[in-house]
């Protein structure tokens, strides 16, 4: 059955602002998997399909956008993102990709002899593997390139830090400086700092960083969000760091700048919940609630990560018996929190990457919903690493969102040497499970944690596919039993992630009613082995009716190159 809405006996169909034609829609409606052709009035879709259908809402100022046959999908959202950080990050030292310490090195440098006046030479990207059998770098590389300024490189997870010498003289950190609570000082076997930071203790140096200004942040959201949309996100939702600046992203509302939809987070900090807290969770709420920009929303952590041995674990680590990481919060003040943030409706994002941090939040979840006799609150789970067999039945017995990154289960030689050999063999067998938590009744939502990774979906799609790298390793797949179909994978960049931000009634499918936010694609998914999904390309995303990304080599008239048709689709630079 077509998607349409009805009108009166003998009365004319309203006219569209849009027509789609020639594509292949593939709706994630289960009532209407396909069409071909889609009617947009204003911000919302009118109707899906077919040509002969949706021919009838042409009118002589209706647009006509020619998708060439080509595969249209809804707008993807990214349910795991720090937006402000991924954006500035953008204008920094990007360590992504290096292979070893030359490489590094070499990056760090180019950057400080590009920028001989930045006062501090800061990026993001390295990863354990590069530093061998230690997993954790030393000031020393740093100080062979950069000896005169202070360098602070965050690792590619977030998690840990690595700082040169000038940058620990400059924060007074020496042996006699006290490990600050939930972060780790690393020190040599004289008591040395060797410019490794873990967890909060990266923030020892971090806070004497000079800040950006308030137009250097709104050039860099410009920038992010410019990007975002080049890669066919319409919605990402932010997991901490944004919400200090929700005042920025209005400001870009109120210019009609906007060209993403944003899902704010309040970072709640262990250990407990304040009336500041609320205070500033509840004012969000209030004031931040429509389709652009929304608040209502907590994200807190409960543990650290694997390669540094800070996520809590159920039983000792494996190449390290005396250590199981620990949590961050007491569990009675979490349960407590959380009974007390969804008494209020308030939603809750909570990282637990060790499967005594996923157990401890499913529990705290537990108890929330027996205290408040609450239902349908949708708490999440953001990482969920590893994870104990009884526990995986437990996100859908308690309806728990399981908020899964692929890329994080990437299997280069930081996911296969240094995650596994921590976690060892027996626990590594489960690793994302996230066919386990889908089959056992658990709904997926999909996202990046931009800057861990790139915000790019279709690599983190294709890994969801494949459980393989671009070169086809491991030729099995690494925990194979746990890859995810193609429709699956889609519904959790899109209908799944909607639902898992409360707006699966006005987004994540293309159908009647519903934003019209949608991407046309570069080729089709279902048509090319899942080996090629990463070289997929956005050709156009539109968000709310208008056009926000185009490629150049993609026309309004779906031909190959630009046209004069293109100019004349609403966009939202015309705004």
């Amino acid at each position: 059955m077509m998607s349409v809405p009805a009108f009166p006996q003998n009365a004319a169909p309203t006219k569209a602002d849009i027509l789609l034609t020639n594509a292949r829609v593939y709706t994630v409606n289960a009532a209407q998997p396909w069409a071909s052709a889609v009617a947009i009035q204003g911000e919302k879709i009118l109707a899906v399909g077919d040509a002969r259908q949706i021919e009838k809402y042409r009118g002589p100022s209706t647009k006509v956008v020619d998708a060439g046959g080509r595969l249209v999908l809804p707008g993807f959202v990214d349910c795991h993102i720090h937006f402000m950080e991924g954006s500035l990050g953008l204008e920094h030292v990007i360590l992504n990709g290096s292979k070893d310490v030359a490489e590094l090195q070499k990056r760090v440098k180019d950057y400080a002899d590009s920028h001989p006046h930045e006062a501090w030479i800061t990026g993001m990207g390295w990863t354990y593997p590069t530093f061998g059998a230690a997993a954790l770098p030393n000031k020393k590389i740093l100080d062979d390139v950069v000896p005169d300024r202070p360098v602070f490189l965050s690792a590619f997870d977030g998690h840990s830090s690595w700082a040169n010498s000038k940058a620990l003289e400059l924060a007074k950190i020496t042996r006699d400086t006290p490990d600050p609570p939930n972060g780790k000082i690393v020190r040599d076997a004289n008591g040395e700092p060797t410019g490794a930071l873990k967890e909060a203790a990266g923030e020892l140096v971090s806070s004497l960083i000079p800040k950006p200004t308030r137009e250097q942040r709104l050039e860099a959201l410009r920038l992010g969000m410019h990007e975002a949309n080049k890669v066919g996100l319409t919605r990402v939702h932010s997991a901490g760091g944004d919400f200090e600046w929700l005042s920025l992203y209005d400001e870009l509302r109120k210019q009609g700048e906007l060209s993403l939809r944003f899902y704010v987070a309040y970072f709640l900090d262990p250990p407990e919940l304040t009336a500041d807290n609320l205070e500033k969770i509840e004012w969000a709420r209030r004031t931040y609630h429509d389709d652009w920009i929304s608040g209502g929303v907590v994200k807190t952590m409960l543990d650290g990560v694997i390669e540094a041995h800070t996520a809590a674990m159920l039983a000792p680590y494996s190449d390290d018996p005396t250590q199981t990481g620990h949590l961050f919060w007491d569990p009675v003040k979490y349960k407590q929190a959380l009974a007390e943030l969804d008494k209020r409706g308030i939603q809750i994002f909570t990282h637990a990457i060790g499967d005594y941090g996923v157990r401890t939040a499913l529990d705290g979840y537990e108890n929330m919903a027996k205290v408040n006799h609450t239902t349908d609150a949708r708490p999440r789970v953001e990482h969920i690493e590893t994870i104990s067999k009884q526990d995986i039945p437990r996100f859908g017995k308690l309806g728990v969102i399981a908020s899964f990154q692929p890329l994080h289960a990437y299997p280069d030689e930081d996911t296969l040497e240094i995650w596994a050999r921590n976690t060892g063999p027996e626990r590594a067998t489960r690793a994302w499970v996230w066919q386990s938590i889908e089959k056992s009744g658990g709904k997926l939502a999909f996202g990046s944690d931009w800057p861990v990774v790139t915000l790019n979906p279709w690599e983190g799609m294709q890994n969801a596919l494949t459980r393989k790298t671009r070169e086809g390793t491991p030729a099995e797949g690494f925990v194979p039993s746990e890859r995810v179909s193609l429709e699956d994978t889609i519904q959790a960049y899109t209908l799944g992630a909607a639902f898992a931000g409360r707006r699966e009634k006005t987004e994540g499918s293309i159908e009647a009613g519903k934003l019209a936010d949608l991407i046309i694609v570069s080729q089709d998914l279902f048509k090319v082995p899942a080996s090629e999904t990463a070289n997929t390309k956005v050709l156009l995303t539109m968000v709310g009716g208008k056009v926000v990304y185009r490629a150049d080599s993609f026309a309004a008239d779906g031909s190959a190159s630009p046209s004069a048709a293109s100019s004349s689709l609403p966009s939202r630079e015309a705004q």
